[in-house]
């Protein structure tokens, strides 16, 4: 059972149109389509040509923080925060059958991490493009106007059909951005991950229940039993998706 407190406060989002209905998560909902359109019986395949790695001395978490410690970068830096938390996003959305790599630099419309997503319901593996804010504030409608910038500057095998975009932050999103994310007729949507690499929260719209994640949803746990550690984890059709540790 959901506390009181969280069901009175999500209550009137049950008076969205039923096309926009939502699912709970403790820290959070997924919106679900009522009636979702019939997915293609294939995308277009697209050839996947990465962006040039800003660096080619890391391509993950462990590799970036050997690197951090030879360089003797300041820990405390704006790019060591930002590039850590960018690689431990990475390291997190692998267990959910992402395959995403860094990127950036200039004109990268903000993306940081670009790669594809293993679904069930899709025939072909979803192209993503992840925006990532390693900030203490809560994210709010002015970083879904960043995302839908983000599909319009986005690499050519990351257009058309079969692409979502996600945000990932590491404090829940906030009324104003939850209400943008839906409004948006970009297939999108948000995480809350922390700088620990610990799932708190997932939503996401309809236009990307209709891109194929018609059948996902979330699930609760707690780490080693303790109810002062809770994440989320993703499901399919009730089946756990997470495929590592």
């Amino acid at each position: 059972m959901y506390p009181a407190s969280l069901m009175m406060r999500l209550q009137p989002l049950y008076r969205q149109p039923r096309s926009c209905l939502f699912r709970i998560s403790r820290y959070g909902y997924s919106t679900v389509a009522e009636k979702p359109k019939e997915l293609p019986a294939q995308y277009p395949e697209k050839e996947i040509v990465y962006p040039d790695r800003l660096n080619a001395n890391h391509h993950d978490l462990e590799t970036y923080l050997a690197y951090a410690s030879r360089s003797g970068l300041d820990s405390k830096s704006t790019v060591f925060v930002g590039t850590r938390y960018e690689y431990t996003v990475q390291k997190v959305l692998k267990r959910l059958g992402f395959s995403i790599q860094q990127t950036g630099g200039a004109s990268d419309y903000g993306i940081d991490l670009l790669g594809e997503w293993k679904l069930p319901a899709v025939p072909l593996n979803l192209r993503v493009l992840v925006q990532c804010k390693a900030l203490a504030k809560k994210s709010g409608p002015n970083f879904v106007r960043e995302l839908e910038g983000a599909f319009a500057g986005a690499p050519s095998g990351w257009q058309g059909n079969g692409v979502i975009g996600l945000l990932v932050s590491q404090k829940p999103a906030t009324k104003g951005m939850r209400e943008a994310l839906t409004r948006s007729r970009w297939p999108m949507g948000a995480i809350t991950c922390t700088g620990e690499g610990r799932l708190l929260q997932m939503l996401w719209n309809n236009r990307a229940n209709e891109e194929g994640l018609t059948g996902v949803g979330v699930g609760i746990r707690y780490k080693g039993g303790n109810l002062n550690e809770e994440e989320i984890y993703l499901t399919f059709k009730g089946e756990n998706m997470e495929t590592g540790p």
